[in-house]
C-alpha cells in the first residue's frame, strides 16, 4: 500500500465499495483532509461503516460527524485488530488447559463467550499466565473467584476512563467548535501518551494495596485464633451508613444537587475510616463498610456523626458484628443484612447497633438499650443499642 492511500485501498480496509466511500465523503458524513485519507479520516469511516451496520442513518452519522461526537474512531487504532487468531482448541492445546475451564474462567472474567471464536496472541499470552497460576497450586475455586474481581474492577477501571476522557477532553474541544479531524488527531495522540502510563500506576497501587491487606490479614488471624469459622467465612463487622431523607431532598433540590450531596457523604466517610476498614460498595445513597475490628468501627461511627452533623440531611448507621461468606470480593450472608436492617431503623443522626458490637467496645463510649426490635425478614427479635460517646446528652 502507497504511503497515501487511495479510496479503493481504503474501501477495501473499511470493508464498502468504492462508490459508497466517495458518497460519504461527498456528503459530509466522513471528513477528508485536501482530499488525502489520513489515520484519522480512515478510523472515522471504519466507525461510520460500523454504525451503518448497526441501522444508523446517514443524516444522524453527518449530524453527529460535524459536532465532533465520532471522533473517537482515531482512538480505536490504538487497539489494532489482530493479525491471527486461535480456536479454542488450539487455545487449549498451546495453554494446557481444557475447553471447558478456559470457558468458564473467561465467563468467570466477564468475557464474552462469541470472543473465544477468536482469541489473539495476547488472550493466548494470558491463558498461560492463567493455567500457570492453577499449576502451582492456587485452589480453582479461589481462582474463580480472584479472576471474576480482577474483571470486574478493571471494567469499572475502564468505564471510568473512557467516560472520564470524555467529559474532560473530548466534551471540551467539541464546546470549542473544533473540526472533527482535529479532535480525533488530538484525542489520539493524547490517548497514545497517557495509555502507557495507566499500567505502572495501576500496578503501584495494587502492590500498595496488597502490603495493606496482608498485614490486616495476619492480624484478623491472630484475633481469630481458635473461633471455628467455617471454609469461606470470615468474622468481620459490617456497617451500612446512609442518608435520612435524601428522596425528599431529590425531590426538592433536584437530581444534580442531590448527587452531589452523596458524593461529599461518601468521600467524607472514606477519608474518616479506620485503615482497617474500607468501603465495600456504594448503594444509592449509602455505603457499605466491612471492618476488622468492631471497637474501631462503632468509634468511627460514633465520631463521624459528630463530625458530619452540621450537614443535611444527617447519616444514620447501622453495625453488626457476625460471620459473613465472602465471595468474589464481596459479602453475604445473615450478619450482612442484619447489619442493613439495623441500619434502616436508625434515624438521622443516630448509630444503631447490636449486642454483638456493644460487647466488643470501648468504656468510652455507652450503649441506650431500645429494646428487642423485630426486623424485616427476621423471624427472632433482635436486641438495639444506641451509641453515644459517654457523657453525651441523650
Amino acid at each position: 500500500m502507497s504511503e497515501t492511500p487511495t479510496t479503493a485501498e481504503v474501501a477495501r480496509r473499511v470493508d464498502v465499495t468504492p462508490a459508497t466511500l466517495r458518497r460519504w465523503v461527498r456528503d459530509g458524513v466522513v471528513p477528508v483532509e485536501r482530499g488525502a485519507w489520513t489515520p484519522a479520516s480512515i478510523a472515522h469511516a471504519r466507525l461510520v461503516a460500523r454504525l451503518r451496520a448497526r441501522g444508523h442513518s446517514l443524516e444522524e452519522l453527518r449530524e453527529a460527524s460535524q459536532a465532533g461526537r465520532l471522533a473517537y474512531g482515531y482512538v480505536e487504532d490504538l487497539f489494532p485488530e489482530p493479525e491471527r487468531t486461535h480456536s479454542l482448541r488450539q487455545a487449549a492445546r498451546a495453554c494446557g488447559m481444557p475447553p471447558k475451564l478456559i470457558e468458564r474462567i473467561w465467563r468467570a472474567a466477564g468475557l464474552s463467550g462469541d470472543s473465544l471464536e477468536r482469541i489473539t496472541d495476547d488472550d493466548l499470552d494470558l491463558l498461560r499466565h492463567m493455567a500457570a497460576v492453577i499449576d502451582a497450586g492456587f485452589p480453582l475455586v479461589a481462582f474463580l473467584q480472584l479472576v471474576t474481581v480482577y474483571g470486574q474492577a478493571l471494567a469499572t477501571i475502564a468505564d471510568a476512563e473512557v467516560r472520564l476522557f470524555h467529559l474532560f477532553v473530548h466534551e471540551p474541544m467539541m464546546r470549542d467548535g473544533r473540526a472533527e479531524l482535529e479532535i480525533a488527531e488530538a484525542m489520539g495522540g493524547l490517548a497514545g501518551n497517557l495509555l502507557p502510563l495507566a499500567g505502572p500506576v495501576m500496578e503501584r497501587l495494587h502492590q500498595r494495596a496488597l502490603g495493606h491487606f496482608i498485614g490486616q490479614d495476619v492480624v484478623g488471624h491472630l484475633e481469630a485464633e481458635g473461633d471455628g469459622a467455617e471454609l469461606g467465612r470470615v468474622r468481620v463487622t459490617i456497617a451500612f451508613a446512609d442518608l435520612a431523607g435524601y428522596t425528599r431532598l431529590t425531590e426538592e433540590a433536584g437530581e444534580e444537587e442531590a448527587l452531589d450531596v452523596v458524593e461529599r457523604f461518601v468521600e467524607a466517610v472514606q477519608l474518616t475510616l479506620p485503615s482497617d476498614a474500607r468501603i465495600i460498595k456504594t448503594i444509592g445513597d449509602g455505603v457499605m463498610v466491612i471492618c476488622a475490628d468492631a471497637s474501631s468501627l462503632v468509634d468511627w461511627a460514633v465520631g463521624f456523626q459528630t463530625f458530619y452533623a452540621p450537614e443535611r440531611p444527617l447519616p444514620r448507621i447501622g453495625l453488626h458484628c457476625g460471620p459473613a461468606l465472602y465471595r468474589d470480593g464481596d459479602y453475604y450472608g445473615r450478619s450482612v443484612n442484619l447489619a442493613a436492617r439495623v441500619g434502616a431503623r436508625a434515624a438521622g443522626g443516630e448509630v444503631l447497633c447490636t449486642e454483638t458490637v456493644v460487647s466488643a467496645a470501648g468504656p468510652h463510649l455507652e450503649f441506650e438499650h431500645i429494646g428487642e426490635v423485630k426486623l424485616k425478614g427476621f423471624d427472632v427479635s433482635t436486641d438495639l443499642y444506641l451509641a453515644r460517646s459517654a457523657g453525651e446528652a441523650p
